[in-house]
């Protein structure tokens, strides 16, 4: 942290070799301002393909009778990315499978049946597979594929269900026992099944790596498999066009704001915000959530590092008016910031138009409401590093984490979101929205706090843990992980309840939850985001098949 100077862009100069050295260099530059995707110019023929291919496979999922075979075609739907296409039928389909309590003490029919109809939403109990358990208890074991159906079956667990802890455990020992035994491409399946089960897993990055899986299983459908392909490609054609807009905004955003401190990480929060839905439908809502965390990242690093208490408290009152005469309250060098960020809130009443404008209110309160609680951080730092304690850590990292202010970015910019109830829900809810949050920061602090502890930085949860019970840091980070997981419950069972809210609002939550664990799975990945290079090059860059026959088109 700077000492405090009258001049803020001395303050800024005087830390700007230091902050770099902090914060690696952009990987991809000017990459896709100007990247042409290979399949740009067959875009009219694979949209004419898709639609055929889309009305066979809606045809194969309508016309299935038989439950185990229905249950099969929907995973592979979903895991291939298409479900978007077929919700109506899916549901349908899932009506059936509910209501026919089916039941042939099949091991991997009974799990994939409770896997889809909880994800779901439908009340399933994980007592159905008790009768796969011995006298004492002990799961017997089956075939290595049904072991894996369990294994993910059982990662939709919530509170108090032993039985699925179990079988966690169970399966997680046999599997990597049979791990050497297997061969490819199943040996692949199951040993990413035991880095992330299924249902944790970001959708696309899914469905990029399972189009790979299921054109090598004998049981595919050559239909599915096709549409899986020109579908998948067709969606990335439209993700570098949001991502050549997003990096042009954030382009001209660190052209204007004379910011040289600024962390050019545009790619890999659309990476993130991608991961949290790749619906077509919800475009311009990932891109504004792109645009948000981007601002995010700005005033936490003015907030964190850059700024000095005194310039940091003047961001936050000139935030609190959200008025262009606020700048006359802030140092030269945020001036010019804080007008891009009154702008982008302009624009994004412009493209709502009049009858969804009030949304914009809620996306100010947001922000409002972080900066608040990064200036409650900063008292902790200025009293001489204070430690608090978790209780009073958590009340206000698990807003500073951001979880607040960009799941609001995203309901803003949901078509489907039709009432104020949402947004005064997600600014007050005390339940899920707080349980995302714990689960968010303490899955960050567990990979960051040994980098961010080597500079002038507020203590992490790993500290205020350490403070709290006397442990050891190995000790803390162990028990923190075990509170991850306790809140990653909360979470689910609360994401998976009944709700009066639209269904689309809790299950982003989660999509958020997964895409932010992603993030932060091994180490931060938005800060070192050489972690995720490769990633994103599959993702945005690299079409599957490049080259396509026109007979096939």
């Amino acid at each position: 942290m700077a000492a405090a100077t009258a001049n803020g862009v001395c303050a800024g100069v005087q830390h700007q070799q230091e902050i770099k050295s902090t914060f690696h260099p952009c990987l991809w530059g000017e990459f896709f301002n100007t990247f042409q995707p290979p399949l740009q110019a067959q875009q009219p023929q694979m949209l004419e393909r898709a639609e055929v291919l889309k009305e066979q496979v809606r045809t194969m999922l309508n016309d299935s009778k038989e439950i185990p075979k229905t249950l099969d075609l929907i995973m592979s739907i979903e895991r291939l990315g298409l479900d978007y296409h077929y919700e109506k039928e899916i549901s349908q389909q899932l009506d059936v499978v509910f209501n026919s309590d089916h039941d042939d003490g099949n091991l991997h029919v009974v799990s994939l049946r409770f896997y889809l109809l909880r994800k779901h939403r439908y009340t399933v109990s994980p007592d159905v597979f008790r009768k796969f358990q011995d006298k004492e208890g002990n799961f017997i074991d089956s075939d290595t594929a049904s072991l894996l159906s369990l294994y993910n079956a059982a990662h939709l667990r919530i509170h108090n269900e032993e039985i699925l802890d179990e079988a966690i455990s169970f399966t997680r020992k046999r599997l990597q026992g049979a791990l050497e035994q297997l061969e490819s491409p199943f040996a692949e399946e199951v040993s990413a099944a035991l880095v992330t089960p299924v249902f944790k897993r970001v959708g696309i990055i899914e469905a990029r790596s399972y189009i790979t899986y299921y054109g090598k299983e004998a049981t595919r459908n050559e239909t599915l498999l096709e549409l899986a392909k020109v579908n998948f490609n067709l969606q990335q054609l439209n993700f570098c066009k949001e991502l050549k807009e997003v990096t042009l905004w954030w382009k001209e955003l660190y052209g204007r704001s004379n910011l040289s401190f600024v962390r050019d990480r545009i790619v890999e929060t659309y990476f993130w915000m991608n991961g949290a839905t790749y619906k077509p439908q919800y475009s311009y809502a990932r891109m504004l959530a792109t645009k948000i965390t981007g601002f995010i990242t700005i005033i936490d690093d003015i907030f964190d590092t850059y700024g000095t208490t005194e310039e940091s408290m003047q961001l936050k009152a000139a935030i609190g008016r959200w008025d262009e005469s606020a700048t006359d309250l802030l140092p030269e060098y945020m001036k010019d910031f804080y007008l891009y960020l009154l702008e982008l809130y302009n624009s994004v009443e412009e493209h709502l138009g009049p009858e969804k404008s009030y949304r914009v209110f809620y996306l100010k309160e947001a922000m409002k409401q972080l900066v608040h609680m990064y200036s409650e951080e900063i008292k902790w730092r200025d009293n001489g590093n204070y430690v608090p304690t978790m209780s009073e850590h958590l009340k206000v990292s698990l807003i500073s984490i951001g979880n607040v202010m960009v799941a609001c970015a995203f309901f803003v910019g949901m078509d489907e979101i039709p009432t104020v109830d949402t947004y005064k829900w997600v600014l007050n809810d005390t339940t899920l929205m707080n349980s995302f949050g714990i689960f968010i920061r303490l899955t960050n602090d567990l990979v960051s706090t040994k980098r961010e502890q080597t500079a002038d930085h507020i203590a992490s949860t790993v500290q205020c843990y350490m403070k709290d019970h006397g442990t050891t840091k190995e000790v803390a980070c162990e028990k923190l992980k075990e509170l991850a997981e306790y809140s990653w419950k909360d979470t689910l069972q609360l994401a998976l309840a009944p709700t009066d809210l639209p269904v689309a609002v809790p299950q982003m939550v989660l999509d958020l939850a997964k895409a932010s664990e992603n993030i932060y799975r091994y180490n931060d990945a938005f800060t070192t985001s050489e972690t995720v290079r490769d990633t994103i090059r599959i993702i945005f860059t690299e079409p599957i098949e490049q080259m396509y026959e026109a007979t096939n088109l």
